[in-house]
């Protein structure tokens, strides 16, 4: 099992790096072997270029065990995750470039584009920005860890956490594939977003496929207004400037800006001053 987890690692290190989300030594992946023991990627080491001999592992104390190399600097982000969810196997950690772009512009990630998105991801919670390898920034993951599957760290880079190395990087390989559309549409011109009816739909077929979505289960929220996490991102910083979905109550820097809305009041000022001409 140990030399097939290994590689596993080393194949998802690979596609890591051939998609352009770790550059130089970036990124970092763990798998937990059991009770005590976790295997992760070494610091300084090329995700694309590691081969499983060059892998470590730790204890949950995040002390190394085994291993040739030195094991990971960022390994507590990893381990206070597993501990705080004894589910999850595998923690996937790099920079993608879109939604880490996102992260850098301090820009929420908006709901209501993506059927795709809906199901799968939800809400995407971003955490404030704290020194990586920190503790303090493993402990920004434990407010939202039992409401996500993945999210983006400011300044830094995206998280995802799985039942296996696999699935932990396909949250992060879709959040990015995401940003990336969301930002071609928004160069285009326009973004077209769903109506709450149209979220409400979609959330309802999450709960016959018993795909977990907090939305459900809170109280007074907007589905469609990052709600779920608000007191973490307006404490981070972030809010709607290039992405303003229809109704939002908030961007997190002043009242909401609702173009259309504007739109319809200079076309009736210039139609009325046509009118006296």
């Amino acid at each position: 099992m140990l030399e097939q987890i290994k590689k596993e690692i080393c194949d998802i290190g690979d596609r890591i790096y051939k998609k352009g989300f770790a550059t130089g030594n970036d990124g970092n992946i763990s798998y937990r072997l059991n009770e005590n023991e976790v295997v992760c990627t070494p610091t300084m080491i090329s995700k694309g270029f590691m081969t499983p001999d060059d892998l470590c592992i730790v204890n949950m104390n995040g002390e190394q065990i085994a291993g040739k190399r030195k094991m990971t600097s960022e390994i507590k982000l990893h381990l206070t995750l597993m501990k705080e969810l004894p589910e999850v196997k595998s923690v996937v950690h790099c920079h993608p470039p879109y939604a880490t772009a996102f992260g850098i512009a301090r820009e929420l990630i908006p709901l209501g584009v993506m059927p795709e998105i809906e199901v799968q991801l939800g809400e995407v919670p971003i955490v404030h920005y704290a020194i990586p390898g920190s503790q303090e920034l493993a402990d920004t993951i434990l407010p939202i860890a039992h409401k996500s599957r993945v999210c983006v760290l400011a300044n830094h880079g995206t998280l995802s956490w799985g039942d296996t190395v696999e699935h932990a990087y396909w949250w992060t390989e879709m959040l990015d594939g995401y940003c990336r559309l969301l930002m071609l549409a928004h160069n285009l011109g326009n973004v077209g977003y769903f109506s709450r009816q149209d979220i409400q739909d979609l959330l309802e077929l999450k709960k016959r496929w018993n795909v977990a979505d907090p939305r459900t289960s809170m109280e007074g929220i907007d589905i469609g207004d990052n709600d779920v996490f608000r007191d973490l991102w307006e404490k981070a910083g972030f809010g709607h400037r290039a992405f303003v979905p229809p109704g939002t109550k908030s961007n997190g820097f002043g009242n909401a800006v609702d173009l259309d809305a504007i739109t319809d009041i200079i076309a009736e000022k210039v139609a009325k001053k046509l009118k006296e001409n």
